[in-house]
C-alpha cells in the first residue's frame, strides 16, 4: 500500500513522548508511518504526492481547547480596539466615530478588546467621552476580558438602565455620585445584550467559516467555542450544525452549553440534546465528528485584570472580586449537570472562585474518568492542585494572559501572586494535562505568541513571572496539542503523529524547536491539514 502524501527533508515532531522524526506518511486521512526519510520514502508510490519541507517543521496540529469561535467571527466585523493597535482614548473615539459615520442611524456600533489597563488614561472610557464620539448610535465596547464594557447613552436607554437599576446578583451596575458611568460588568451585561439586535443564522454561519478559516490559517485542525448561546441562544446550535453540514465548520469542535440560568444548557436538554461522552450511547463512539456536544459552563467569578476575579485576600485596590453565583446556587449548578452527564467546564480565576467550584465538583461526584475541567485556573492553590489530580479534575489554562495581562496583575495583586499564576510547568509535572489555550477573542489566537509565553513567562513590556514555571518548547507544544486533545477525550485519535492517528497536522514554516524564543512570533503555518486534507495551504503546496 502506497501513501497518500510524504512529507520528507525536514522535521517531524511526533509528540513529547515519541520525539522527533524526519519524515512522515499519511494514507486515507490518518499517519500511516513515521521515522526515517528511507523508510517513509519507500512508501512513495506513482500517485504520491510529496511535499518537501525544506527544513522546515510537522507537528501534530495545535488544538484551541477554549475559545469563543462563534463570537470570535462575528468580532472579526466589530471595531478593533485591542491594545496592539489602539492606547489612547481618542484613537479609540476617532474608530468609533468612522465606523458610526459608516453606520445607519439608530443601529448598533460595536467595539471589541479594549484594555483600560493600556490607554493612555489608564481606566475605562466613561458614558461622557463615548457621547461625544458616537451620539446617535447605541454604542457598546467590550474590555478584551469579556466581562465587562461602557456602553453610551443611547445603548443605556435602550436596555432600560437608569441611575435607579438595580445591580442584577452576579453583575454590577457602575455609578459615581448616583449617576452611570457606562461601565457594566459581569451578568449586567444581560440587560444590554438583550436590547442588541441578534445575528440572524446566515450571519452566524458566516462568522463560524471566517473564524475557522482564521484558525486554520494558524495551524488549528480543532477547537472549541466555550460558551454556545452566550449570545443567540438555540439558534447558535442551529447555525453550528449548519455550517457543519455544509462543510463550513473546518475544526473538529468540541462545543460547550452555555449553562449560567440565562445561557441555553436547560433548554438544548429539553429539546433532546444529550452529551458526548465515550460509551455514552449518544454519539461518543464517533471521535470523528465535526460537533461533538460534550460539556457545560459556568461562571464562578470574573476577571482578575478587571478587578472581579474572586479571591481569599484583597486586591491592592481593595475588594475580592465578585462571585457570579452564592455557592448553594452554583453547586447546585454542578450537581444537576453532572448528573446529566455533561463534561463540566466551570470558569473560575480567583483562588476563592476555585475553592467554590472545587468544592462543588467533589461533592457532585468528579472522577478521572468524566475529566471536569476549571477553566482559567489562573491563581489555585497547592491544596487545591492536590485535590484536582485526585479527582482528574483538569486545568485549561492560557498562558497568554501573562504575555498580555501580567503587568497588569501586579498592579492588581502584586508580585507574589503574579509570579505563581498560570503554573504551567507545575500543573505538567504534577499530571494534570494542562492544555493551553488563549480564550480569544479574549486574548490572541495566534499560538506563536503563546509559545513564546510558555518557553519564557515574559509579557509584552518585558517582564519576566514566575521563571521557575518555563517550559521547554517541546513541552509547550505538548500543552497546545496532546493535552488539548485529552481535554475533550480525542487524544487516542489526534495529539501526536504516530501511525494510526488523525493526519491532523500543521507545517511551520521554520523548525520552532531549533529557535531561539525571541524569533517565534515570526514563524508562520504553511499547510494545516485535517483527516489529511489541507484547510489551510499557504503556498498551495497541495493544489
Amino acid at each position: 500500500m502506497n501513501a497518500d502524501i510524504i512529507f520528507t527533508g525536514g522535521s517531524v515532531f511526533r509528540g513529547l513522548a515519541g520525539g522527533m522524526a524526519e519524515a512522515l506518511a499519511v494514507s486515507a486521512g490518518k499517519v500511516m508511518a513515521v521515522g526515517a526519510r528511507a523508510e517513509i520514502e519507500a512508501l512513495a508510490g506513482p500517485g504520491t504526492w510529496r511535499v518537501a519541507l525544506d527544513g522546515r517543521l510537522a507537528i501534530p496540529a495545535f488544538h484551541e481547547a477554549h475559545m469563543h469561535l462563534l463570537p470570535f467571527g462575528l468580532g472579526l466585523s466589530m471595531v478593533n480596539l485591542r491594545a496592539e493597535e489602539v492606547r489612547t482614548l481618542e484613537e479609540a473615539r476617532r474608530r468609533l466615530r468612522a465606523a458610526a459615520e459608516a453606520t445607519p442611524r439608530g443601529q448598533w456600533v460595536l467595539g471589541w478588546g479594549y484594555d483600560h489597563g493600556a490607554l493612555d488614561i489608564a481606566r475605562h472610557p466613561t458614558v461622557t467621552e463615548l457621547d461625544a464620539a458616537v451620539p446617535d448610535h447605541p454604542l457598546l465596547i467590550m474590555r478584551t476580558c469579556g466581562h465587562m464594557g461602557v456602553a453610551n447613552s443611547a445603548a443605556l436607554r435602550a436596555a432600560g438602565i437608569g441611575h435607579n437599576t438595580p445591580d442584577p446578583e452576579g453583575g454590577v451596575i457602575e455609578r459615581r455620585g448616583g449617576a452611570l458611568t457606562g461601565l457594566i460588568q459581569e451578568r449586567a451585561l444581560s440587560l444590554i445584550k438583550a436590547a442588541m439586535p441578534a445575528p440572524d443564522e446566515t450571519r452566524m454561519v458566516n462568522a463560524i467559516e471566517a473564524a475557522g478559516r482564521h484558525l486554520a490559517s494558524l495551524g488549528f485542525a480543532s477547537a472549541t467555542d466555550m460558551n454556545v448561546g452566550m449570545n443567540s441562544g438555540l439558534a447558535e446550535i442551529a447555525a453550528f450544525e449548519r455550517a457543519a453540514r455544509e462543510g463550513r465548520c473546518l475544526q473538529r469542535m468540541w462545543q460547550v452549553l452555555a449553562g449560567n440560568p440565562e445561557g441555553i444548557a436547560d433548554a438544548a436538554w429539553e429539546a433532546g440534546l444529550r452529551p458526548w461522552l465515550p460509551n455514552s450511547g449518544t454519539g461518543g463512539d464517533d471521535p470523528d465528528a465535526a460537533l461533538r456536544w460534550g460539556a457545560v459552563k459556568v461562571f464562578a467569578d470574573g476577571s482578575a485584570g478587571g478587578l472581579t476575579a474572586a479571591f481569599f485576600d484583597p486586591y491592592i485596590q481593595g475588594g475580592t472580586g465578585v462571585f457570579t453565583f452564592p455557592t448553594e446556587t452554583i453547586h447546585a449548578l454542578l450537581e444537576k449537570f453532572h448528573g446529566q452527564g455533561w463534561q463540566l467546564d466551570i470558569h473560575a480565576i480567583g483562588d476563592a472562585a476555585i475553592e467554590q467550584v472545587l468544592t462543588g465538583m467533589e461533592a457532585a461526584g468528579a472522577t478521572p474518568e468524566r475529566r471536569h475541567r476549571i477553566e482559567h485556573c489562573g491563581f489555585v492553590t497547592r491544596d487545591q492542585r492536590r485535590r484536582m489530580k485526585a479527582r482528574g479534575i483538569l486545568p485549561v489554562p492560557q498562558p497568554v494572559f501573562m504575555y498580555e495581562f501580567g503587568d497588569l496583575y501586579l498592579r492588581n495583586l502584586g508580585r507574589p501572586r503574579t509570579e505563581s499564576a498560570y503554573p504551567m510547568k507545575t500543573w505538567l509535572e504534577e499530571g494534570h494535562h494542562p492544555s493551553a489555550s488563549s480564550d480569544a477573542p479574549v486574548s490572541t489566537p495566534d499560538p506563536f505568541v503563546n509559545l513564546f509565553t510558555m518557553v519564557t513567562r515574559q509579557t509584552n513590556k518585558g517582564t519576566v513571572f514566575g521563571p521557575e514555571e518555563r517550559l521547554s518548547i517541546q513541552e509547550a507544544l505538548h500543552c497546545y496539542t496532546w493535552c488539548g486533545a485529552y481535554s475533550s477525550f480525542a487524544e487516542n485519535q489526534r495529539g501526536t503523529l504516530e501511525p494510526g492517528m488523525d493526519a491532523d497536522i500543521a507545517i511551520l514554516s521554520r523548525d520552532i524547536t531549533a529557535l531561539a524564543p525571541e524569533e517565534y512570533m515570526g514563524v508562520r503555518c504553511d499547510v494545516t491539514l485535517r483527516g489529511g486534507i489541507a484547510i489551510h495551504d499557504r503556498h498551495g503546496e497541495l493544489a
